[in-house]
């Protein structure tokens, strides 16, 4: 499965630190059901199997809902579970070296702050590009801003599809209009909701309208 523009619209990067008494399949199918166009799992703490049987059921879950699935940092995990792709940020493996291990036909996806490393991550075999953080989040506190006008420029930089990431919830994504991008990543905008289902629904026709502006 190849990456598209409109697969991008709402991508949802999971957190199992909302989880309470539900599962993390449970709330991912959720999202899914409610307008979650693309997925991603991350996993920062568990232990390769553990990290491995997570990723299958979310792997059947995409599956049967068709939407791309990639699986944050873990190239060994992405291959043994049959994920989609993979998405690397700047501390972690190079681009260009993804891309080796994991061939062609999978989905490869870098974080950027600058327009040199969006410029750089295409020519290394990016599919699409995560922007960000755009505002404050308290998933990633060391996360770095990134600006609107530069989010615009990378948009202007690269032929690639672009998402945005990093604090958007449903009170700021319309700030995001008229920067070119094609979708935003969410975390705690979904997942530290009270009702997953309607969080997604509103934030999915929210950010329909932003890109349209």
């Amino acid at each position: 499965m190849k990456v598209d523009k409109t697969s991008l619209l709402l991508y949802a990067v999971t957190d199992r630190m909302w989880l309470g008494s539900n599962s993390l399949t449970v709330q991912v199918e959720a999202a899914i059901k409610s307008g979650v166009t693309f997925l991603q799992l991350r996993e920062k703490n568990l232990n390769f199997e553990d990290f491995l049987k997570q990723a299958k059921e979310i792997k059947a879950l995409t599956d049967e809902y068709r939407i791309p699935f990639v699986i944050n940092d873990n190239v060994e995990v992405a291959l043994a579970c049959g994920a989609d792709g993979v998405h690397v940020g700047q501390s972690d493996m190079e681009a260009r070296d993804v891309r080796k291990l994991i061939g062609d036909d999978k989905i490869l996806g870098v974080s950027v702050l600058t327009v040199d490393q969006a410029i750089l991550a295409q020519k290394n075999g990016a599919d699409y590009l995560g922007v960000g953080a755009m505002f404050s989040t308290n998933t990633k506190s060391d996360a770095d801003a990134v600006t609107f006008d530069t989010l615009k420029e990378i948009c202007a930089a690269v032929t690639i599809p672009v998402v945005a990431i990093g604090g958007i919830d449903e009170k700021n994504v319309l700030m995001l209009s008229g920067s070119g991008i094609d979708g935003i990543a969410v975390v705690s905008a979904i997942f530290a909701k009270p009702d997953i289902a309607a969080a997604t629904a509103e934030l999915r026709q929210l950010t329909e309208i932003m890109v349209e502006k």
